[in-house]
């Protein structure tokens, strides 16, 4: 009964505000939709609904306040209408800031200022939605409230999913992975958190752990909540509640020892908001958040702000806080809605109100809504409003296309000391920067990495060194490593009675990397398989990535649909698929010596042999008997590489051999060789044979195919190794540049005259040159040896017969000569040659001086 009841006691309370406020409506400020004159009203209602003690109430009532006395006593704006404000508190409450809207309402204001609170924006969202009064709010600053389903909410501060953005950046300048979020569980801390958790997805990091209060949280209920986190791995902390609340944290985290070297703190601009509006900050305030990053609404250092900062001083004499920026936007919030009617009023538009009728449906129950009008130019004055650009208090003043204010941006500061220090600033144009936002609008937008800067930080702890981040959790457990519990192959790696329990060459990498970590790793090794045979190394992916283990350390392959749900290190190790056949070492032939040289080959080069042999005795007898061919040479590294190579032979030559065969296959148990077999290359299940280790390696290839062994093993290349004695197999196979598949026929390995024809053709050629220059040499030889033969050629004249007889014998005789010249020495030719050449000068000699 006590829910209806309560149920019950709010609906009469509201109506009976609403009632009281039907009651004592004043009727000079508007006209209705009947009246047939209409003139400029001499006085306009609006309306403003925020909680007035609070710490941004008590900066903003007086500003808002200022700007209405502004306002008035301005003769440009609104010239003969004066602004009257209508102030209700909503008493940080739902249920009370809706009864005061309605309450509000029902003065026929042409607009509202507020609230601050974003939870309370969503509520009374839906009241000025139905009524069509524009709702101008400098505090709410909840992300979705930014959604159509709101359409007569306008923000004049910035959104927090810029902020959330500013925050993003920050965590990721730093390069820190995870966060730590601490809200207050209400519509403005969770929709700022969820926007923090997308801002941080795309730095590539994010939210380790969400911690949030409920509203009015006690002292004991945080100090609980920081219990929790401080168990936690993340260092990082961000912080977003609301200002009255916030410093609780603060408190909290300062006795449980969370304000010391190594935590990070980072909170939204309700911190900045809380120390900007106390006159002198406490000490013990202050000392409580030392070391602390936050943000805070960028507002220009203008004339005008510096104007009110003057102003403010004889306004705070009445107040109890000094202002923040928060002030600063509720006065430009006024501003705003002054210039917006102004240019409404002045372009001929009316204030007029209406009675809706589905409110008057409502006049059978008790809550008297019927008493509430619409503004029915309302949708006017908001296009009016999200059109009207000035330069106020907080700078430019206008709207995008999302309803949003233009060139968002915030000071990014650093609690040290007595107060905040400036260590730089945030805007969506470019980034963290230290010079000011104003100053790099006029340029290109640069969000890159190298272009973030900012001054330097005191961290908790009164340190400069960036913290890392993140320790070791105080509750956590040792990470839980899985290893693979081999049968075979237990170099890789294998059970030890060691007290780590494990042994083998990917646990020694693994701990020489985890030794040049600078902070230790709690770890414990857990094998994976029961050692009888080597486990499934699927099922160890996949019992990682269902988190039942945090890591594995082993000979785990990487492929690719492994690599979709695990993350891998980079490899160690050389990986892929080889063979390993049994080989029969050949025969010794006696006719090996005839296998260089097909028998084509041996026949041109036997026929060559005999040619080269008569040209060159034809060329050198007469100077040396010496020659040499470079066939000899080929035949000598041919015959080599078939003695010393050709040794080994199988019918398996390769994968493609493998599979056109029918003959079994081994493979290692447990390793993704076997499905690799089936599902890539598609050979049929039943020739996959799996073996266990080395000895079924052996057995098995010595068996072979007839013998119920297998043709061949597929498996990976570092247990190949290993079976085959690494050594050895470098040695003897992986010395040569590349291997052979072709076929190992002894034709194949014989060569042909094909390899040696332009050889063929070259000597030849050269051989038929070199004979008629040697024949041309010789005859010029010749006739200088015996000249007298020639000049009796010349003197034969007979034509006779017995002549023609002489002269075949003279010609046969001088053949004789030529042989018998040719089988001379050079050094006797030329000898002769010499002889004659002295013999002839003195025959001309003589001739010369006998008589005539």
């Amino acid at each position: 009964m006590k829910p209806s009841l309560l149920v019950f006691g709010m609906w009469v309370m509201m109506m009976v505000v609403v009632a009281m406020a039907v009651k004592g409506k004043t009727g000079d400020t508007t006209v209705d939709s009947s009246s047939s004159s209409w003139r400029i009203p001499r006085v306009v209602n609006i309306g403003a609904l925020f909680t007035v003690d609070s710490v941004i109430g008590r900066s903003v009532k007086p500003a808002i306040e200022a700007a209405i006395d502004d306002v008035n006593s301005n003769p440009t704006v609104l010239a003969g209408t004066r602004l009257n404000l209508i102030l209700h508190d909503t008493n940080c409450s739902g249920f009370l800031g809706t009864v005061e809207a309605l309450q509000l309402m029902a003065n026929d204001v042409v607009a509202a200022i507020g609230p601050q609170s974003s939870g309370i924006a969503h509520i009374i969202s839906h009241v000025v939605n139905e009524l069509h009064v524009p709702l101008l709010s400098f505090g709410a600053t909840d992300p979705t409230l930014s959604a159509l389903q709101f359409p007569f909410f306008v923000r004049t501060s910035q959104n927090d999913y810029f902020q959330m953005s500013a925050v993003a950046d920050l965590v990721a300048y730093f390069d820190w992975q995870e966060v730590i979020a601490i809200f207050v569980d209400d519509d403005y801390g969770r929709n700022g958190i969820t926007a923090l958790g997308d801002a941080l997805s795309k730095k590539r990091a994010k939210i380790s752990y969400k911690a949030s209060f409920a509203p009015g949280a006690t002292q004991t209920d945080i100090t609980e909540l920081l219990v929790r986190v401080n168990l936690m791995e993340s260092r990082v902390y961000v912080v977003h509640v609301n200002p009255d609340s916030g410093l609780e944290i603060f408190t909290a985290a300062k006795k449980l020892g969370m304000m010391t070297n190594g935590y990070v703190w980072i909170t939204t601009d309700w911190l900045p908001a809380v120390l900007d509006s106390s006159e002198f900050l406490d000490p013990e305030t202050t000392e409580q958040v030392q070391g602390v990053v936050s943000l805070r609404q960028h507002t220009s250092n203008s004339d005008a702000k510096k104007s009110f900062t003057t102003k403010w001083k004889g306004i705070k004499d009445k107040e109890t806080s000094s202002f923040n920026s928060y002030a600063l936007y509720a006065y430009d919030s006024v501003w705003l809605l002054a210039h917006s009617l102004d240019k409404f009023l002045k372009s001929g538009k009316r204030i007029t109100f209406s009675y809706d009728s589905k409110l008057r449906d409502t006049n059978r129950s008790d809550l008297r809504l019927s008493a509430l009008r619409i503004f029915n130019e309302g949708e006017q004055l908001l296009e009016t409003v999200l059109a009207t650009s000035f330069v106020g208090l907080t700078g430019e003043v206008k709207f995008d296309p999302d309803k949003n204010l233009i060139h968002p941006a915030y000071d990014v500061v650093n609690i040290g000391g007595a107060g905040l220090r400036t260590i730089g600033f945030w805007s969506n144009h470019s980034g963290l920067s230290v010079a000011s936002p104003e100053s790099l609008y006029t340029k290109a937008s640069n969000h890159s990495a190298g272009n973030q800067h900012l001054y330097s930080i005191i961290w908790p702890g009164e340190t400069s060194t960036k913290p890392r981040g993140w320790v070791f959790p105080n509750n956590g457990k040792p990470l839980r490593v899985a290893v693979p519990y081999r049968y075979s192959y237990k170099e890789v790696v294998t059970k030890d009675k060691s007290p780590q329990g494990v042994r083998g060459y990917c646990i020694e990498v693994f701990e020489a990397a985890v030794s040049l970590l600078p902070y230790p790793v709690p770890r414990k090794y857990v094998l994976f398989g029961d050692g009888q045979r080597n486990p499934s190394y699927n099922d160890l992916v996949n019992a990682v990535a269902e988190h039942k283990y945090d890591a594995a350390v082993g000979d785990v392959t990487i492929i690719t649909n492994r690599t979709r749900i695990v993350d891998f290190t980079q490899p160690y190790m050389e990986s892929g698929l080889v063979i390993v056949v049994a080989a029969k070492e050949l025969k010794p032939k006696p006719w090996a010596f005839l296998k260089p040289f097909t028998v084509e080959m041996w026949v041109v080069t036997g026929g060559f042999f005999l040619f080269v042999g008569f040209v060159v005795w034809i060329l050198e007898h007469r100077l040396n008997h010496e020659f040499l061919l470079i066939i000899n040479s080929s035949y000598t590294a041919s015959l080599t590489s078939i003695l010393t190579v050709q040794q080994l032979s199988s019918h398996i030559e390769g994968i493609d051999s493998l599979i056109s065969s029918n003959d079994p296959i081994g493979v290692q148990d447990g390793t993704f060789a076997y499905n690799y077999l089936i599902r890539e290359l598609n050979i049929a299940e039943s020739r996959i044979k799996p073996l266990k280790g080395e000895e079924e390696y052996e057995n098995a290839l010595q068996l072979g195919p007839k013998g119920g062994g297998v043709a061949a093993i597929v498996d990976e290349l570092p247990y190949v190794e290993l079976f085959m004695h690494l050594q050895q197999i470098h040695d003897k196979w992986l010395s040569s540049a590349s291997c052979s598949t072709q076929n190992n026929d002894d034709v194949e390995n014989s060569l042909s005259l094909n390899n040696f024809w332009g050889l063929f053709l070259i000597c030849g050629v050269t051989c038929f040159i070199s004979l008629g220059i040697f024949f041309c040499r010789m005859l010029c030889q010749y006739r200088r040896f015996n000249p007298d033969e020639e000049e009796a050629g010349h003197e034969i004249v007979e034509p006779d017969s017995a002549s023609r007889s002489d002269r075949r014998s003279s010609r046969a005789i001088n053949f004789k000569d030529l042989m018998d010249f040719y089988d001379k020495k050079e050094a006797e030719i030329k000898e002769m040659l010499r002889r004659n050449g002295r013999q002839a000068s003195r025959d001309s000699y003589d001739h010369t001086d006998s008589p005539s």
